[in-house]
């Protein structure tokens, strides 16, 4: 593999990470997004992504803007080609041209669908099941670029998000693996896509996660996966006079039912659903 800059910051960048380095790749550079604030009180926190380039010792560079003096840090760098996978910012023109095999994107879906910040959660709420994933080269549009490859993927059951971020992890390697040796080469003709067939996806809300437990218990099911870990599937009660958020952390979906395991009212800790 030739030197390369990793541009990432979620959890799914990481599974990436984890992925490419099986295969021996490991990046020269990581650029992922700035420190924030979280929990109650606010610890300024590194992403996933920075966290696991500290465990290898792997130069990391958080800029809080990609201006022309952190284009100049990572051009320094001299790499052949980038690879991002869920950063969080939209690289700028001068920036995704640098390098001689251009800025190379992972999304998971099977692109023209799914386009923006959300395809996984998107296709849970859709129950779109014949998905997939997609090696693109970035222009200057979202998730616009030509297509080095692609791969399907058939779900059966929807899992919670970070075990569906996983298995796309692993299937988007897999293809990554595959294409990037042909396009490095020059035998691999990338393939315009089906702008017609686009379809966009939304940043996600806190709000999102509310969910009725009166309505349609399938979708509710899949509001529960795919807002698992954040920012949660949710619903109010009232408890002693008062209404009270609570949090939904397991549930499972059988004989057409929703079967809450377990959550955490506001203010406590995790318990069984029935306790509470």
């Amino acid at each position: 593999m030739i030197p390369f800059v990793y541009f990432g910051s979620s959890q799914f960048s990481v599974f990436i990470l984890d992925e490419l380095e099986k295969l021996g790749f490991l990046p020269t550079l990581i650029v992922s997004t700035p420190d924030k604030p979280q929990g109650r009180k606010l610890v300024m926190t590194p992403t996933p992504v920075t966290l696991w380039a500290r465990t290898r010792k792997i130069p990391t560079f958080t800029p809080e803007s990609l201006n022309s003096a952190a284009i100049n840090h990572i051009k320094d760098i001299g790499a052949d080609i980038f690879i991002v996978a869920s950063y969080g910012k939209i690289l700028p023109k001068e920036l995704i041209n640098l390098p001689k095999y251009k800025t190379i994107n992972v999304h998971p879906s099977l692109l023209p669908k799914y386009r923006g910040p959300s395809p996984l959660q998107s296709m849970i709420l859709a129950d779109d099941k014949e998905t997939g994933t997609s090696i693109m080269i970035i222009d200057e549009k979202m998730d616009h670029g030509p297509l080095l490859g692609q791969a399907t993927l058939t779900i059966y059951d929807w899992p919670p998000l970070l075990e569906l971020k996983r298995q796309m992890a692993v299937l988007s390697v897999q293809v990554l693996a595959e294409v990037l040796p042909q396009w490095i080469a020059g035998t691999l003709t990338p393939k315009e896509q089906d702008h017609s067939q686009a379809t966009y996806t939304k940043k996600i809300t806190k709000e999102d996660g509310r969910i009725d437990l009166k309505e349609d218990p399938y979708y509710n099911f899949r509001k529960i996966q795919a807002y698992s870990g954040w920012p949660s599937a949710f619903f109010f009660t009232e408890r002693h006079n008062k209404k009270i958020r609570v949090k939904i952390t397991s549930a499972r979906f059988e004989k057409d039912k929703l079967i809450i395991d377990k959550v955490i009212p506001e203010g406590k800790g995790e318990i069984p659903f029935r306790d509470l």
